[in-house]
């Protein structure tokens, strides 16, 4: 029989060969309970769809390995995280963590090179903790390769103006499974969407659209379109893009792009009313400006919306350069906050303006949206700032209203809309009013005429000048979209148009993972730099007290049970 001694070695080896067992099964099974209250490691079923569509091999490698402050590691960390259950999905996606600053200076140098040539910098990270401020060279991107093809993706947000570090940060983290996910689709895509835009009325030329054409031809066709050379709108369109119309349509065009709508064709209209730029202000004591006809106002009433002949101003806006006197030979200018040009920042949680930075606007109107024949779903996605007042046409506009400081009495109507999503199945404009004679027309043609549209999605924007770019006639030359050369500062006209697209032309369900909302659960730095001491004893000393405790009471037990 064994000693007392002996069975308690025993127990010992029993538990340790019991635990020693049980690591060696788990190491065979990977399963994760998700407990979170937001769900930050479970996947969207879209994003498991589509990963598990990727028939191919696709490597990724992620430039984000090394030491990093507490806050960065949390975006270091949730990469990986994600990239784990984006394998456990489907094993054809390996990855990899590099340090491209590690290594001897001719190394780091080379590598930073090789980088700048894909189109791949630094960024100069500072954060502040408790403690210390810190800064370091980073590369937040990771490389997306699948045969031939190589896709960078930006893993840290673009700074939103008014929020911390670490907001955006969280940011950041919460746009990751969008991004793996939108780029995982992309690269299943064999045929590239067409987008094309419209020509004929006066629209934005292809200089003036050139930054954003050149942004999405990586996954979009894009071209332009004259409605007078053809008799229909091919349905192989994908999305129509009617950028600042200046002209009156047709009805023979109108017909056309009403037919592409009941098709299922999904159009932008990025539309000016007001006739009126800085540049009709020089050098004019006063001026009235007038308002274009596009000859759309009946077709965006049917559809559900209605851009007002109004001029919507905002406290909250971005300034120009005025001449205040003259040094020398040569104007000295100074900057004033031009409230005709709204920075609008998105409050908006849908998921083409979430987390978005301001939009430059420029000489807006407001836009109404209209109780339709059949339900449409009407997203407001862009609106003013509670500072807000408006002018109808006709209106006498001078720089004289820069004299004197705002009344912010005068301020004080409700936020206007300025860019708001249709969806749902919309009824033809020209419902009704088609003649036995046109229907035989079209037959004759070999087309059909439709009175309700198949679900599409129709974007109607309050200010064409969203999507055009600055241009140098004389060089032929154009800077970026949303770069406003006052405040030397690139809004974000750019991301919210291509969000616009990606989501309008999403059937894949991606943008489900926009809406993914990680909360930001800050410590209270100034208590946990007071309290420091205390919560180390808290977990370091009190842990080894309760062992010591417990190992004491256990042997007392022992020592009782067994003394006779």
């Amino acid at each position: 029989m064994l000693s007392n001694k002996s069975q308690y070695v025993v127990q010992i080896l029993l538990v340790v060969g019991i635990l020693v067992a049980a690591n060696v099964i788990s190491s065979f099974f990977h399963k994760k309970v998700d407990m979170t209250e937001d769900k930050r490691y479970t996947l969207t079923q879209a994003s498991k769809n589509i990963a598990g569509g990727l028939k191919d091999i696709v490597y990724i490698k992620v430039l984000l390995e090394g030491q990093f402050p507490a806050g960065f590691k949390r975006l270091q960390e949730s990469v990986r995280d994600l990239l784990v259950e984006y394998q456990k999905i489907n094993p054809n996606i390996q990855f990899e963590f590099e340090n491209p600053s590690e290594g001897t200076v001719e190394e780091i140098n080379a590598r930073r090179k090789a980088l700048s040539e894909q189109g791949i910098n630094p960024v100069n990270l500072r954060l502040i903790d408790s403690e210390e401020r810190t800064e370091k060279l980073i590369y937040p991107v990771a490389i997306v390769n699948m045969g031939k093809q190589s896709i960078n993706i930006n893993l840290l947000e673009n700074e939103v103006s008014g929020a911390t570090p670490e907001e955006n940060l969280n940011n950041s983290i919460n746009s990751l499974e969008y991004k793996f996910s939108n780029i995982f689709s992309k690269l299943q895509v064999y045929k590239k969407p067409i987008i094309m835009f419209t020509e004929g009325n006066g629209e934005l030329d292809s200089l003036e659209t050139m930054d954003f054409q050149t942004s999405i031809r990586s996954f979009y066709d894009s071209g332009r379109l004259n409605l007078d050379n053809v008799i229909q709108i091919s349905p192989e369109i994908d999305l129509l893009i009617i950028a600042r119309p200046l002209t009156a349509f047709s009805e023979k065009n109108k017909f056309k792009i009403d037919q592409y709508i009941m098709n299922g064709g999904k159009v932008m209209f990025l539309m000016d009313r007001v006739s009126v730029s800085l540049d009709s202000l020089q050098n004019r004591e006063m001026f009235i400006p007038g308002t274009y006809d596009q000859n759309l106002d009946d077709m965006l009433f049917k559809y559900g919306a209605r851009v007002n002949q109004d001029l919507v101003l905002d406290l909250e806006c971005t300034r120009i350069a005025l001449a205040v006197g003259q040094l020398g030979n040569k104007p000295q200018l100074e900057l004033f906050p031009w409230y005709y040009h709204p920075a609008v920042s998105p409050r908006s949680n849908h998921p083409i303006v979430k987390n978005l930075d301001r939009i430059d606007f420029r000489f807006p109107s407001s836009i109404d949206t209209i109780k339709t024949s059949v339900p449409i779903q009407k997203d407001i996605l862009l609106t003013t700032s509670r500072y807000t007042r408006y002018q109808l046409i006709p209106v006498q506009l001078s720089f004289e209203i820069l004299r004197y400081e705002p009344d912010p009495s005068k301020f004080n109507k409700e936020p206007r809309n300025l860019a708001v999503l249709l969806s749902g199945e919309f009824p033809s404009l020209y419902k009704g009013k088609v003649s036995a004679s046109m229907m035989e027309g079209l037959k004759q043609l070999d087309m059909t005429y439709k009175e309700s549209s198949e679900p599409t999605s129709i974007l109607v924007v309050s200010d064409g000048r969203i999507i055009k770019n600055p241009v140098n006639r004389e060089t032929e030359q154009y800077n970026s979209l949303g770069f406003n050369r006052f405040e030397n500062y690139k809004f974000a006209n750019k991301d919210f148009l291509i969000n616009a697209v990606e989501y309008m032309l999403d059937e894949r369900g991606v943008l489900e993972a926009r809406n993914r909302d990680v909360k930001l659960r800050l410590l209270d730095s100034v208590r946990a730099k007071q309290e420091k001491t205390k919560w180390q004893l808290i977990n370091i000393v009190l842990p080894i007290l309760l062992l010591l405790i417990g190992g004491i009471g256990f042997d007392q037990y022992r020592k009782r049970k067994y003394a006779a």
